[in-house]
């Protein structure tokens, strides 16, 4: 056989291998589902997204003692993602707690993710720059501020003076 033959046959296969991997679906690469829980740690009471991906359904449930069942919906036509949110009970001690994904009806696959309770998780607002520091810090740091910007007032008159 001739070089160029060896070449065709190659790229032949190579092309056929090319159609079967795209055809094949994604379900066979990965036969579990992944899910997630964010925020991974919240306060009692807040919210938390549920998602999780690679059911294959169009149905899906999450289930914890923190907020009991919650019936999740696709996030887009092929049912790829499927999506809920919950508020975590008033009454929730701190600690971990397990949170099942339950593809399809009842029987379906299943995923179990960790979720954190902690008193003082997701204060929105802070960003936790205020919470630590005392009275004396935040004026002292005014002062300084306000030295920086007098000081920079007073250059640029003095250029401006000098300059005539």
């Amino acid at each position: 056989m001739s070089p160029t033959r060896y070449r065709h046959r190659l790229t032949g296969i190579a092309a056929a291998t090319l159609v079967v991997a795209a055809v094949t679906p994604a379900t066979l690469a990965s036969a579990a589902p992944s899910a997630s829980v964010s925020p991974g740690t919240v306060a009692p009471g807040g919210r938390v997204s549920l998602n999780v991906t690679g059911c294959g359904t169009k149905t899906g449930r999450a289930s914890s003692a923190l907020f009991g069942d919650v019936w999740l919906t696709p996030g887009n036509l092929e049912a790829t993602n499927l999506f809920g949110s919950a508020t975590v009970s008033r009454n929730a001690a701190t600690g971990t707690y397990p949170v099942t994904f339950e593809c399809g009806g009842t029987g379906g696959q299943r995923v179990t993710v960790s979720l954190q309770v902690s008193p003082g998780a997701a204060r929105g607002g802070l960003g936790g720059s205020v919470d630590s520091m005392s009275p004396t810090q935040i004026a002292l740091g005014g002062f300084l501020t306000a030295g920086a910007l007098g000081t920079g007032a007073w250059l640029l008159r003095r250029r401006t003076a000098s300059a005539r």
